[in-house]
């Protein structure tokens, strides 16, 4: 006789969300369902996030999206606003010499998407 528990598709696991959500003390038991949900809300967050960071990138006329894209979109986008303080230590974006992004010490730092 065939399980009679739901499969559920996700993108992002729902048994680490579901790790994760319980770190917190006050949250007690998770129905299965909601870290699917929390998945797929997760999914639509990053879209968002990512198609508007390519907006910047595109308006740039750049290839690469860089660190200095993503914190461009954070900064003109609203609802982002709760990122800002993650970006604040990304260096802005300086016009065509971006590519290439260094330390104090001089060290060359890999911050790239390939768009």
């Amino acid at each position: 006789m065939p399980s009679k528990k739901k499969k559920y598709n996700a993108r992002f696991p729902p048994a680490r969300i579901k790790k994760i959500m319980q770190t917190d003390e006050e949250i007690g038991k998770v129905a299965a369902a909601v870290p699917v949900i929390i998945s797929r809300a997760l999914e639509l967050f990053l879209e968002s996030l990512l198609t508007k960071a390519c907006q910047v990138t595109q308006s740039r006329n750049a290839k690469t999206m860089t660190t200095s894209h993503l914190k461009q979109c954070i900064e003109l986008e609203q609802q982002f606003d709760f990122l800002k303080d993650l970006v604040a230590t990304v260096p802005d974006m300086q016009g065509e010499g971006e590519e290439n992004h260094t330390e104090a010490g001089g060290e060359k730092v890999p911050r790239r998407f390939h768009i």
